[in-house]
């Protein structure tokens, strides 16, 4: 599996046969710092509506051949801790594939219920907002993944030296919450072709910064 941290929430995700997921790409405009994507991909998954999530017709999308390869499913959430009042619905997307489940938390704001951390329990990627705000903040995302307790953890939607929403907290604040724990923070570029057996932070940089 190879995964591809486009950047904010964007991620693409590729199959050993070359099938493609590309998850929550954003609209041209949408993120400060970021370049337009420029990425094709058999399959689009959106977790809500607002255009740092919704480019999916900038996707350049192929014929599904591979769709038989891939098990997409979702689990609906809150973008906020008040059932949805101030910033409406989120979806988890999860999808199956070479063997492995990959979660994409979306913009989520609220908490997962114990039928929620039922389904998504011992995942093997997990995607996850960190910046605060608009989702989940760093303490409350490092929490939810102790529950999870995914194999592979990916921070996404954070603020960096000269991209994201000023409104955002880094990535730093996340990944200190893991520190002289058993699960290590490994640096990496924007792609990895292979995931690491052991479980771990991988802290990736985004592809497309300005």
């Amino acid at each position: 599996m190879k995964i591809t941290y486009v950047g904010h929430s964007c991620f693409l995700v590729e199959n050993e046969d070359g099938g493609k997921i590309c998850f929550d790409p954003y609209k041209p405009g949408s993120v400060p710092g970021y370049s337009d994507i420029d990425i094709a991909a058999d399959e689009v998954i959106i977790s809500h509506g607002h255009d740092d999530h919704s480019g999916d017709i900038y996707v350049d999308k192929a014929i599904p051949e591979y769709e038989d390869e891939f098990v997409i499913g979702k689990i609906r959430t809150f973008h906020d801790d008040r059932m949805g009042l101030d910033r409406g619905r989120n979806n988890i997307g999860i999808v199956t594939m070479d063997g492995m489940r990959v979660v994409h938390m979306g913009d989520i704001g609220c908490d997962i219920t114990l039928a929620q951390e039922d389904i998504l329990k011992h995942c093997d990627v997990l995607m996850i907002p960190v910046g605060g705000y608009y989702t989940i903040n760093a303490r409350q995302a490092f929490e939810m993944c102790n529950k999870i307790d995914p194999a592979v953890i990916i921070p996404m939607h954070y603020r960096g030296p000269s991209f994201g929403y000023d409104v955002l907290d880094g990535k730093d604040k996340f990944l200190s919450l893991f520190a002289g724990g058993t699960r290590k923070v490994i640096t990496c570029g924007s792609t990895i072709e292979t995931l690491p057996r052991e479980k771990c932070v991988l802290s990736m940089e985004p592809l497309r910064i300005l």
